[in-house]
């Protein structure tokens, strides 16, 4: 219970100049940001179960720099997910936040400012995360909301950039949302391991970005 409440009551960054300040000392990589996401197919919306996506060489000091373009959005990543699944959405920004990263997530539970419109909310959550974990159960299908966010980040970044990463739970291949049949999907059969790839692939995607500003500016 202690650490839910410390959760629900983590507070909201305020600016781009205190994250930066808060991250520039952050500790050195652990050995899990050389892990793997998975991949079992070279065709579109299937599972990254078995095969890797390999960590570009740059380290956690490059992309928690001062003037690191990951401190352009407020969020490293917004969870998409149904009412129904809040315990493994909690469990999941625990993981990532506890991560020597220290990724930024956008809980609507907890960063949501009371009083503001949902679909203001969800649409500010979106443009100013940089990657967005849709966790697709039975729930996000049946929920209307769910569905719109996920259009939301599909139009904010049209092309399987990496900024979109859907996450299979209960849900039969089949049921796959048809939008998103261009991108791979993470299964989750293993709750640990599931986490891991979400991890990696947040990663990995921020280290592109990073390399990607620093050969534009060269």
């Amino acid at each position: 219970a202690g650490w839910f409440r410390r959760l629900l009551h983590k507070p909201k960054p305020s600016s781009a100049e205190s994250l930066k300040s808060s991250h520039s000392a952050s500790s050195s990589p652990s050995s899990s940001s050389s892990s793997s996401a998975k991949s079992s197919s070279s065709s579109p919306g299937t599972s990254l179960a078995t095969s890797s996506i390999s960590l570009s060489p740059v380290s956690v000091v490059d992309i928690s720099a001062s003037d690191s373009p990951r401190w352009d959005k407020s969020y490293d990543v917004c969870i998409c997910h149904s009412e129904g699944d809040v315990e493994l959405v909690l469990e999941l920004v625990s993981y990532l936040e506890g991560q020597p990263e220290s990724f930024r997530c956008f809980l609507q539970l907890r960063d949501a400012v009371v009083g503001s419109a949902v679909v203001t909310e969800l649409c500010d959550a979106v443009q100013n995360s940089h990657c967005w974990v849709m966790l697709i159960t039975p729930g996000f299908l049946q929920d209307p909301w769910c569905r719109y966010q996920m259009h939301q980040a599909l139009a904010e970044a049209p092309m399987a950039n990496g900024r979109t990463i859907p996450v299979l739970k209960d849900v039969d291949r089949k049921d796959y949302p048809r939008e998103l049949r261009n991108i791979y999907y993470i299964y989750m059969a293993l709750k640990e391991k599931s986490f891991r790839q979400i991890r990696d692939t947040v990663m990995h995607y921020l280290q592109e970005l990073c390399r990607n500003s620093t050969k534009s500016m060269e």
